[in-house]
């Protein structure tokens, strides 16, 4: 008889109620579940859902068994978005079914300790457990203590494309990282994309061919519909009930949740998406939240997809080669270098200058408590565990405004893609780096509290992931340690690459704050991006403008950051 529900660590009230979030699911289970006697045991966390890599890609499913782990305060940690919180609880559920009906046994403990309070008794009672690898710093450091006592032995993760050596060995003695000579590196080794030795189509990238804005054609294809099941809406109610003091919409009929799901997702990417999906890479437009996005990322995290096999499959797809190329660069290049990045660097806690960052003392809510008036009840988090680190080479110390958390702005770039992110807990990168990150850095935003909203607001992100794209890329809070140059525009590229500024009540060319916030950006930090090439163009512009004129800039920049700080709504005419 299995026990699917079971923690040494609850109350009396938490008992009765996750046993309310869990009867259907729990049927379900029992109705799969074999004789969990003489196991070797697994510990699957929420972002291992595979059986295609690890020990269960090899192990009879008759001889092995896994644990999986609903943590109450891993999920009151911070205030996630609700659409995230369903789709981890969902997968993971659906996933334990799956391994059942293989024929794996399975524990399924709910707790409202950590995932080490579950899981150090469940290791004296089945012996040491075996886990991949975490992606994640912050599991890592949980479960160090169960490693030690030799309560739970690390092997290693087969999900990544990449090594710990492979990376080191293209960076050994380096002081920077960059992902087009790792990228190129990993593209001669495994030959992908490659004929004889060479790129395929005689180049790299095709990066500077993917930068058309979209028009309305080609016809950007609606985002797939989940079917509802009952484990879904069993996690709907879950969360519902649970999380009512979490930000964000839930929608269960965009959330994939099952093997199943992410098949039907990953087909209608390849058949939608794929084949426009370079040239509009960078494009924005309130018409389509999307575009041709291929929305998988969430599950290539989760590895509910592999990225193994969604590689291979666009290699072969027929889809013009610009747009395999981008997609494959994403996958195979970015994704596995700031995961590398981020490990090797600690969490950007140990540079490789010798340079230790300070770091927030706890998890940070990005403002949500202040903003939005809610009393976010959020759970101390496991010794070891704090607030990330906070390099900030700009100085900027902005909190981070309410626009963030659906306040108007008046902006209708910011306040769209805002509006996007609580409605599903999604946007595409380009929306993210220059809507989100863009506008942020020239308000000077703090880094960190910038980093955190990410972190609770998208459904695909996780300490590896977030981090080195927010910090890094998104508001050069770490310099040139892994980018080129701060990744800002004014309005001008905006309206260029989104039809955002035809609804707005701004006008780009003459009276858009995000400008005003551009030059006086370029003019604060000229003496710092002096020397970079990429900047000279900008730089060389901004010496062009008058001294009235940089005031002026200064002035207007100004008043529309204390404006946009103190929660109002900016108006053409003055804040």
């Amino acid at each position: 008889m299995v026990r699917s529900e079971r923690s040494r660590t609850r109350t009396g009230a938490f008992r009765a109620a996750a046993s309310e979030g869990v009867k259907r699911f729990g049927a379900a289970l029992a109705d799969r579940q074999t004789d969990p006697r003489g196991r070797r045991w697994v510990f699957v966390p929420e972002d291992q859902l595979s059986e295609s890599i690890g020990p269960l890609s090899r192990e009879d499913p008759r001889e092995v068994g896994i644990v999986v782990v609903e943590s109450l305060a891993r999920a009151k940690r911070r205030p996630y978005h609700r659409q995230k919180l369903a789709f981890a609880i969902a997968n993971l559920r659906h996933f334990a079914l799956e391994q059942a009906a293989r024929g794996v046994a399975v524990r399924h403990e709910v707790t409202e300790g950590s995932c080490a309070d579950a899981l150090r008794p469940l290791a004296s009672e089945l012996g040491r457990l075996r886990m991949m690898e975490p992606a994640e710093r912050e599991l890592r450091v949980e479960l160090a203590p169960l490693e030690r006592c030799g309560a739970l032995e690390r092997v290693t993760h087969e999900g990544w494309l990449t090594t710990r050596e492979e990376f080191g060995a293209v960076f050994s003695g380096g002081r920077g990282f960059r992902m087009d000579a790792f990228y190129r590196a990993v593209r001669a080794r495994s030959g992908i994309l490659m004929k004889d030795g060479r790129p395929v189509g005689g180049k790299w990238s095709f990066d500077a061919e993917n930068r058309r804005p979209w028009k309305g054609e080609p016809r950007a294809p609606a985002p797939p519909v989940f079917g509802s099941d009952p484990v879904k809406e069993e996690v709907g109610d879950l969360v519902e009930e649970r999380f009512a003091d979490h930000p964000g919409r839930l929608a269960l009929d965009t959330l994939p949740a099952s093997a199943a799901d992410a098949e039907a997702l990953w087909s209608w990417a390849k058949r939608e998406c794929l084949p426009h999906f370079g040239p509009y890479e960078d494009a924005m437009s309130t018409r389509s939240r999307g575009l041709f996005h291929t929305r998988i990322s969430a599950l290539l995290n989760v590895h509910r997809l592999l990225p193994a096999r969604v590689v291979a499959d666009v290699e072969g797809l027929d889809a013009p080669l610009a747009s395999r190329e981008g997609f494959i660069r994403q996958v195979l290049g970015w994704r596995e270098f700031v995961r590398h990045v981020h490990t090797a660097t600690d969490g950007f806690r140990a540079l490789p200058d010798g340079a230790r960052p300070p770091r927030a003392k706890r998890p940070g809510d990005a403002g949500y408590s202040r903003w939005l008036g809610k009393r976010f009840g959020a759970v101390a988090p496991p010794p070891g565990i704090d607030g990330g680190a906070t390099p900030d080479l700009l100085e900027a110390r902005l909190p981070l405004p309410a626009a963030f958390w659906g306040a108007s702005s008046g902006l209708a770039c910011l306040d769209r893609v805002v509006e996007d992110v609580l409605d599903e807990g999604f946007s595409h990168h380009i929306t993210r780096l220059m809507v989100l990150s863009n506008l942020a850095t020239l308000m000077g935003v703090s880094p960190r509290e910038l980093t955190d909203w990410f972190w609770v607001a998208y459904v695909d992100a996780y300490d590896w992931v977030v981090e080195p794209n927010v910090l890094g890329m998104g508001t050069f809070a770490l310099g040139t340690l892994f980018t080129t140059k701060p990744y800002v525009s004014g309005a001008a590229y905006l309206d260029r690459m989104s039809d955002y500024c035809s609804g707005c009540a701004f006008r780009p060319d003459r009276d858009c704050p995000v400008t005003s916030w551009y030059w006086d950006f370029l003019a604060r930090h000229r003496e710092r991006l002096e020397g970079n090439p990429r900047l000279a163009m900008p730089l060389r512009a901004l010496a062009k403008r008058s001294e009235a004129r940089r005031q002026a800039d200064h002035e207007r920049a100004e008043r529309a950051r204390r404006a946009i700080a103190s929660g109002e709504r900016l108006l053409p005419d003055g804040p």
